[in-house]
């Protein structure tokens, strides 16, 4: 079972989740840099009247790489925001079938198209290797656009394991 106990267990989209979600719990540790990140940053603004760009370009990465990946991680454990004032009082069958076809038809076409394109975005970004334009800032930015695609492509196969668990209980019930 996925750490969300309202989604029943399908061994394949388990092991998935699970994978998943070790990466999601360990780049969560990113929150707590970036905390320590922008303490450092207001002492040396308020205390020492001296910030330095590297380290506000580094809170910005800190806090997209830890969104991004959460992405999946919300996924894999369906805590992911939905407007359900409708959808909590289906049946289950129903309710899958509208998650096969929302992901189907919405969220898979989306994260292909995003995915497809971040590749290019990277590479782009790595041939004439990217970095800020402050001269005090980040070297190296094509790596932090080599994340979107990593996340966009975890969030890909979030979304076909509940695609393959939505099937999967269609047809054998709960």
């Amino acid at each position: 079972m996925t750490e969300n106990e309202s989604l029943p267990s399908v061994p394949l989209s388990d092991m998935i989740d699970r994978f998943i979600q070790r990466i999601g719990v360990t780049v969560a540790w990113c929150y707590v840099l970036l905390v320590l990140v922008i303490i450092l940053q207001v002492i040396l603004r308020k205390g020492f009247s001296n910030g330095l760009v590297a380290l506000e370009e580094l809170q910005w990465h800190l806090y997209a790489i830890g969104v991004m990946f959460g992405l999946s991680y919300a996924q894999t454990t369906n805590s992911h925001i939905r407007v359900d004032l409708f959808y909590s009082h289906f049946r289950a069958k129903t309710k899958h079938i509208i998650e096969i076809l929302g992901i189907l038809i919405l969220v898979l076409p989306f994260v292909v198209i995003i995915f497809l394109h971040s590749l290019d975005f990277f590479y782009e970004s790595y041939r004439i290797n990217e970095s800020s334009e402050s001269p005090s800032g980040l070297p190296y930015l094509w790596a932090m656009k080599g994340v979107i695609p990593v996340t966009f492509g975890l969030l890909g196969l979030a979304v076909l394991s509940r695609l393959y668990r939505d099937v999967v209980l269609l047809f054998r019930g709960e």
